[in-house]
């Protein structure tokens, strides 16, 4: 902690901020947020969410990579509209906030969520994605660990098809894909969703079904693990 002060001290005299300004104060809050930002590893949880299942999903592989010691952030993506007659919001009026491209540059691993949309993931995720050129152009995913999960309304609605359509981005942005082992007896249990490729939900035709206990289960493990393959990577500051 002693390192960074000092390192935080020299940018603030580089800049010739002074702290007894209340002027400045703004100043050496922007600079706080953004060292911070850089120095504090996390791993990001990203999704896209029609009914709420995946958003379930996203917190409770969250709730999993901080069981680890790892702090986990959860963003989210607009809507999309084939008409645009008014901009989204850029801070949604409730629920998690959305993703930007600092947020992924900084993460240190990145569990990614989607709905299953005919066996891909859904345009909303996709969209974002098309986005990340500058990040790839700079490599600024390299080597950092990943894993994918998502939610159907049936058993067969395209789960494990879906899963794979959010692999492509990841290996192309150079990142460690991560699935489930087997060694989770979840995993085998499972009478409802739950893939070694990612965690999984069967929402239901009303996309009103509650995830079950091994879903839940598997949604945690696999939280745990990034955390704890992100952890033994990278540190925790």
């Amino acid at each position: 902690m002693g390192s960074i002060l000092v390192i935080f001290n020299k940018i603030l005299c580089k800049h010739r901020i002074d702290y007894s300004s209340k002027d400045e104060k703004c100043r050496i809050v922007f600079f706080l947020t953004k060292f911070i930002k850089v120095m504090q590893p996390y791993v990001l949880v990203l999704y896209y969410s029609k009914y709420g299942s995946t958003r379930e999903m996203a917190h409770l592989i969250a709730d999993g990579i901080e069981s680890s010691g790892m702090t986990a952030r959860i963003r989210t993506v607009p809507n999309l509209s084939t008409v645009v007659t008014q901009a989204e919001p850029s801070i949604p009026a409730d629920g998690d906030i959305y993703c930007t491209l600092d947020d992924l540059t900084y993460c240190s691993g990145l569990a990614l969520g989607s709905p299953t949309r005919f066996g891909n993931m859904a345009s909303e995720m996709k969209y974002f994605w098309d986005q990340t050129t500058s990040l790839w152009l700079n490599g600024a995913l390299h080597n950092k660990p990943a894993c994918v999960f998502t939610s159907s309304g049936s058993m067969h609605g395209g789960q494990e098809s879906t899963l794979l359509s959010m692999l492509p981005p990841l290996f192309h942005h150079g990142m460690l894909i991560m699935g489930l082992p087997n060694s989770i007896p979840a995993l085998s249990n499972t009478k409802t969703g739950g893939t070694p490729y990612g965690a999984s939900h069967v929402s239901g035709p009303r996309h009103d079904q509650s995830l079950s206990a091994d879903e839940k289960i598997l949604c945690a493990a696999q939280g745990k693990r990034l955390g704890d393959v992100v952890k033994a990577l990278f540190g925790n500051v």
